[in-house]
């Protein structure tokens, strides 16, 4: 069961959530360093690690599913968040650059085909950044927090699904290792004792992430879905240019160019 998109804003504006809105940007960010004229989307409840690339990126989606809810963001611009299918993104084929997912797939109701969909919007030598709540981690068992909802993941269950699914695990990492307890003390404690607390405690992060490769090996072309794109987001496919046919010299045989659109690639 996701979690209520109101209790994650509200999560974020708390003195904790401010804690953890800058560790996981740092993460994000220290693995995406230069996004300069890449497409970047989030899905789930994105909106703590997406800021730092609006003004960097080409262009910044944040998709947030039916069953949590949605809401504007951000206010400073017009508004870049939509409300989406679990399964069935307003995004052509091949057209993000980088997606990352928070609050995303721990609560999804069918893990394979939201994978599938991930896969399908990522272009060709894309990247998925995938933060999930951590299996051995203490955040994992507060229910109060976001991350108390869902399936926990170990760092190897974690790599091994996204293998299963057409995605190349390439690193691992975990985050927030101090113990989830709301207050302004442990708030300014958390910047200087995070890396001390990383080096004793690894494996006992509150949060795993896995950034993987989509991978084309062993594709299999289907059959393209009607889909309804979003063009206030900037986010469509180009359309196709008019056929030129041109006469071949000697039998008369008209030839017409291939033309490459998003809905002909493989979905």
């Amino acid at each position: 069961m996701r979690t209520d998109v109101q209790h994650l804003r509200d999560f974020y504006r708390s003195p904790l959530g401010q804690t953890v809105r800058r560790r996981l940007a740092l993460c994000v960010r220290e693995r995406w360093r230069d996004v300069r004229g890449l497409r970047l989307a989030g899905v789930g409840y994105p909106v703590p690690v997406l800021r730092p690339f609006l003004e960097e990126a080409e262009r910044v989606a944040a998709l947030m599913p039916a069953t949590q809810g949605v809401v504007r963001w951000p206010r400073s611009i017009p508004n870049i968040a939509t409300q989406v299918e679990e399964v069935d993104w307003p995004l052509p084929d091949a057209m993000i650059d980088r997606l990352v997912l928070l609050h995303a797939l721990e609560t999804a109701e069918e893990v394979r085909p939201f994978l599938r969909e991930c896969w399908r919007v990522l272009a060709p030598g894309g990247r998925l950044l995938a933060i999930v709540p951590n299996r051995s981690g203490l955040w994992a068992l507060r229910d109060t927090l976001p991350f108390g909802h869902g399936r926990p993941f170990t760092g190897q269950q974690l790599r091994r699904l996204l293998s299963d699914n057409m995605f190349e695990p390439l690193e691992t990492e975990r985050a927030l290792h101090l113990a989830p307890f709301h207050g302004r003390t442990l708030s300014r404690l958390a910047a200087p004792l995070e890396p001390l607390t990383a080096r004793w405690f690894r494996r006992f992060g509150g949060v795993v992430i896995v950034e993987a490769e989509k991978s084309t090996a062993g594709a299999v072309p289907v059959r393209s879905r009607a889909r309804r794109y979003l063009p206030e987001l900037g986010l469509r496919p180009q359309p196709a240019r008019p056929m030129v046919q041109q006469r071949q010299a000697g039998d008369g045989a008209s030839v017409q160019p291939r033309e490459r659109c998003f809905d002909s690639q493989l979905t």
